[in-house]
């Protein structure tokens, strides 16, 4: 099995992802809160590039949801805050969601032949899955803006320290992926620590948004893998 990552959305080139598993990597927190949001027992998520596009596709009865520059869309109905998609807000409702980058990174990898979404929360059963799909394997990260970000370079370290644990084949790694598998082992015993002290801890902290980190820190917390079918992520 090869595993290449790529460190942020506007690295990535279509290409990379034909015949392979990719896995969308936005700890900060796209994929977080996909994870929660089906958690939680919403019916789906239509992840969509733009805001236009999300008021374009709703209809009655969706939750509109979404983030600019880690703020709230005007209008929407939830932010991309893991807090706010409750049982009680989601469950049974089909969500349209827009993200600054995770969104985005989801769309880049529609060439491959599996999307699953990873995160910190739950990278044990998302590199499970990823096995068992027996493809060669692409981690994504979604990155902050256009540059890239500590905490999905962290979170490919560790899918790739969950995939060397339980797949049966030999495992290839490119460079960047060793780096991050580096990261992930000098960093496992201060993951929540990492995460305040990057960019995006620190803006979503000086935000308000400081429990954010705190949910998306718990490592293998979830068993919940979303996975793209057609248009929409649903739970794999």
């Amino acid at each position: 099995m090869e595993i290449i990552v790529i460190s942020s959305v506007n690295e990535a080139q279509s290409d990379c992802f034909t015949h392979r598993t990719a896995i969308i990597i936005d700890v900060l927190r796209a994929t977080s809160t996909m994870i929660t949001a089906l958690q939680a027992g919403a019916s789906g998520i239509y992840p969509v590039e733009t805001v236009l596009e999300a008021r374009t596709l709703h209809r009655e009865g969706d939750l509109l949801a979404g983030e600019r520059f880690c703020r709230k869309i005007p209008g929407f109905d939830l932010g991309n805050s893991p807090e706010e998609f409750t049982p009680e807000t989601v469950k049974n409702r089909r969500i349209v969601l827009t993200t600054t980058n995770g969104t985005r990174a989801v769309h880049k990898a529609l060439r491959a032949d599996n999307v699953l979404a990873g995160a910190l929360i739950n990278a044990a059963a998302c590199a499970k899955m990823a096995v068992e799909l027996r493809r060669d394997i692409v981690l994504l990260c979604a990155g902050s803006h256009n540059d890239f970000a500590l905490e999905d370079g962290l979170c490919a370290g560790l899918l790739i320290d969950r995939l060397k644990a339980i797949s049966s084949s030999q495992i290839e790694i490119d460079d960047f992926g060793s780096a991050m598998l580096g990261l992930y082992k000098n960093s496992e015993d201060r993951i929540m620590d990492l995460l305040s002290g990057c960019a995006t801890g620190k803006r979503l902290t000086k935000l308000g948004h400081g429990r954010d980190l705190e949910r998306c820190a718990q490592v293998d917390s979830s068993l919940v893998v979303p996975r793209l079918l057609g248009d929409m992520i649903v739970q794999g």
